[in-house]
């Protein structure tokens, strides 16, 4: 089997069971953004991606998105899904259409100041293990306050909120407690009605749950190869 063989294969059967997901949900399938996370794959499996009709991708690094992005067609939306560091604010917002790990002010404000960001396109990341700091984003009891300060001194205005569920944790019940949050705050926020939720080992049930964008990876396109 080749490779476009192989990523052609896994691409049918994950649009199936998103599919079915959709469908068992009551949802319809336009209302979900599948997003082909493709860090750690080369530029021949994004372009294979792209043959196939995919035009949205997910990168978590700066430099190999910013590479990428030079060396595929014009029309791919692309996704920043990694940790914001502040040192590499200027160069993601040079070519990411969407970010979905917005989680301070301070990185808002510095997004903020360059021209080319599209200033409606972030996601909030809410933190769902609160002992993790590691992980990136926010707690759930700051959000509101970090959603204020951001209108009130910048002009982004996030559309949605993103999450990764833990471990140890039911996908089911982490993106059932997301719902819960973005309900929480749309009287408040009412532009907050994105969710980015699910990858490749819980991705129906983030359908489940509301998700309009999902951040599929190695469903699609295998075990990744590490960098050296």
């Amino acid at each position: 089997m080749t490779r476009e063989e192989e990523i052609s294969a896994k691409l049918r059967e994950v649009e199936g069971k998103i599919a079915a997901a959709t469908s068992r949900a009551g949802r319809v399938r336009n209302e979900i953004q599948l997003i082909v996370v493709t860090k750690n794959f080369p530029v021949s499996d994004a372009q294979i991606l792209y043959d196939l009709g995919i035009r949205a991708f997910g990168e978590n690094r700066d430099q190999e998105g910013s590479l990428k992005s030079e060396q595929l067609p014009s029309d791919i939306t692309w996704h920043f899904q990694g940790q914001v560091q502040s040192r590499k604010i200027k160069s993601i917002a040079s070519w990411a259409d969407y970010v979905h790990s917005l989680d301070s002010l301070d990185h808002a404000r510095k997004f903020s100041s360059y021209p080319e960001v599209k200033l409606r396109n972030f996601f909030i990341q809410v933190n769902l293990e609160p002992l993790r700091i590691d992980r990136g984003g926010v707690s759930s009891e700051a959000l509101e306050p970090l959603l204020e300060a951001i209108q009130s001194e910048t002009e982004i205005r996030p559309i949605g909120l993103m999450a990764v569920a833990p471990a140890q944790v039911e996908p089911e019940r982490a993106f059932a407690q997301m719902q819960e949050i973005r309900n929480r705050i749309l009287t408040s926020f009412p532009e907050i009605t994105a969710l980015s939720l699910g990858m490749s080992g819980d991705y129906e049930a983030a359908i489940a749950a509301g998700a309009t964008h999902l951040r599929i990876g190695s469903s699609i396109l295998g075990s990744r190869v590490l960098p050296a």
